[in-house]
Formats: C-alpha cells, sequence, structure tokens
C-alpha cells in the first residue's frame, strides 16, 4: 500500500453524531459541577467527573476522526493515520478507569464519616443529565458498532448515563430516608460499574493494538479457504489484523503449481477473502512450487 492510499472508515461516517453529542455533554457539564458543589453529593460529584471525561473522550474521538481521514504527505505513515481512533479509544479507557479509581477512593474514605448532601439539586441535575446523555446514545448508538471509536465515547455515555440514573436513586434514597451514607453506597456502584466497561473495552483496544486476528476470524479457516483455490498447493506466512474499527488486514504467501494460473489466483483469492471473510486490504505473494526458504520464517 502507497503513502497516502485512502479507504472509507467507520469513524468519519459518523462524526457528526461524535460533534453533536460533545456539544451536548459539554455544555451540561459545568452545570452539574457546579450543583456537585452545592450539594455535596459524591454521586453527583463523580458524575460530573465521569462528564468530564465524557467531554474529554467525545472531543479526543472528533480530534481522532478528522486525523484518520488525513492523506499521509510524509511518506513515512503507509497505512495513513487510521489507528488515531484507536489510540483516542484508549485514552477513554485511560479516563474510564481514572474515574472509577477516585469515585471508589472516595467513596471508601467517606465510610463511617458524616456528610451534608442536599438531595434537591441531585435530583433536578440528576434527572437532566439523564435526558442529555440519553440522547447522546441514541445518537452514538448505530456507529458504536462500525467503529471502536465511537464505541469508546458510547461506552463512556452508557457508564455516565447509569451515573444520572445513579444520582437519581442515591437523592431520593437520601431524601426519604434522611440517610447520607445512600449517596456513598450509590458513588461506590457507579465506580465499579465504570472500572467493568472500561477493561471491557481495554481488552479490544489491546486485541487490535497487539495485531491480534480481528474478532470473529478462524486463522485456520482463512488458510483452509486461500489453500482450497485452484492452482494453490499451501499457503504459508499468513497474518491477519486490524488496522482500525472496518478495516481488516491480511498478507499470505501462496505457493501455485502452474505459473499460468498466477493472475487468476490473485483474483480468486482477493475476492474471497473481501466477500467471505470481510477483509478489503490484502497483500498477497504468489510463489512457485519450487521456491523453497520463505516457509522457514518463524513468525
Amino acid at each position: 500500500m502507497g503513502a497516502g492510499h485512502g479507504h472509507g472508515h467507520a469513524g468519519a461516517r459518523h462524526r457528526w453524531r461524535l460533534a453533536v453529542s460533545f456539544a451536548l455533554i459539554g455544555s451540561f457539564f459545568l452545570v452539574e459541577l457546579a450543583y456537585g458543589l452545592i450539594s455535596g453529593s459524591l454521586a453527583l460529584m463523580s458524575d460530573a467527573g465521569h462528564m468530564a471525561a465524557d467531554v474529554v473522550t467525545l472531543g479526543a474521538a472528533l480530534v481522532a476522526t478528522r486525523i484518520a481521514s488525513r492523506p499521509d504527505t510524509t511518506g513515512r505513515r503507509s497505512y495513513g493515520s487510521y489507528r488515531a481512533e484507536v489510540f483516542a479509544s484508549l485514552l477513554a479507557v485511560v479516563l474510564m478507569l481514572g474515574v472509577a479509581l477516585y469515585v471508589v477512593t472516595e467513596a471508601i474514605g467517606r465510610i463511617g464519616g458524616t456528610a451534608e448532601v442536599s438531595s434537591g439539586p441531585m435530583l433536578v441535575v440528576g434527572a437532566i443529565g439523564l435526558v442529555v446523555n440519553l440522547i447522546a446514545l441514541l445518537l452514538l448508538r448505530s456507529g458504536a458498532s462500525e467503529s471502536l471509536n465511537v464505541k469508546g465515547a458510547y461506552l463512556e455515555v452508557v457508564a455516565d448515563t447509569a451515573g444520572s440514573v445513579g444520582v437519581i436513586v442515591a437523592g431520593w434514597l437520601v431524601s426519604t430516608t434522611g440517610q447520607a451514607f445512600w449517596d456513598t453506597v450509590v458513588a461506590l456502584a457507579i465506580g465499579i460499574f465504570v472500572a467493568v466497561r472500561a477493561i471491557s473495552l481495554g481488552r479490544q483496544v489491546f486485541a487490535v493494538l497487539g495485531q491480534h486476528v480481528p474478532e470473529g476470524m478462524d486463522a485456520s479457516s482463512v488458510a483452509a479457504d486461500l489453500a482450497a483455490i485452484k492452482g494453490v498447493r499451501d499457503v504459508h506466512d499468513l497474518h491477519l489484523w486490524t488496522l482500525t474499527s472496518g478495516m481488516n488486514v491480511a498478507t499470505a504467501h501462496l505457493v501455485t503449481v502452474d505459473q499460468n494460473s498466477n493472475h487468476a489466483v490473485l483474483d480468486e483469492a482477493r475476492d474471497l477473502l473481501r466477500t467471505r471473510h470481510g477483509i478489503a486490504h490484502a497483500t498477497l505473494q504468489v510463489e512457485p512450487d519450487d521456491h523453497t526458504g520463505c516457509d522457514e520464517v518463524g513468525w
């Protein structure tokens, strides 16, 4: 693939959804932070902290889709800058874990102590936050299944939606029971929930960065399908990985028994990889039957 060679990618198609969500959540963050300080609610403050992470994550996702769309003019990035979206997802993971750690630490620190918590602002701000997050969820849902970058932003908003629900529940419990410790209990639950979602996304991000075989794809099945092509005697040096969401890549060496069939073998192999396995870009090397040495490479 030459420098500047471009492919459409899933994140760019959903950029406007990220932009609208960023504007909504960014506008509400300052409101929630102010009322969190006024009410003294850890649940509200933890949700504000998580919303701050949302703002940063959505902003990074927006920047990443822009960077990923730019053609390479340096000649040094032969695959372009598509991985920028994956790094934005990694940032989402780090921020979510940071917020979770802060909330859990603060909640544990409040256990056994006393705190003044005003339930009124919790209920009002929690309800408004829930509406804002639900709108953002509806905007991002369709892109989350196509782009790891959008999925990172989507999971951030999912966790924040749960946080808004938790704030409402905490406010109601504090109001009806008069016990401020419910605020701490709900904050602790929010922190654990956020951490679990972050770890799940992190596993997917590291699978891409580690160039694992794409999820749902079986390397042995791909090799068997290539070996079954007429004129192919053997397949080796097969590598399968994901460049960014929706862009799976493959390289392979195909040993053929008849050099006159090389053109047909290449065409059939590329069609097979694209239609049956969802691999849009494949680099295939055709080798004569008596060629030696390549299959000795151990990685």
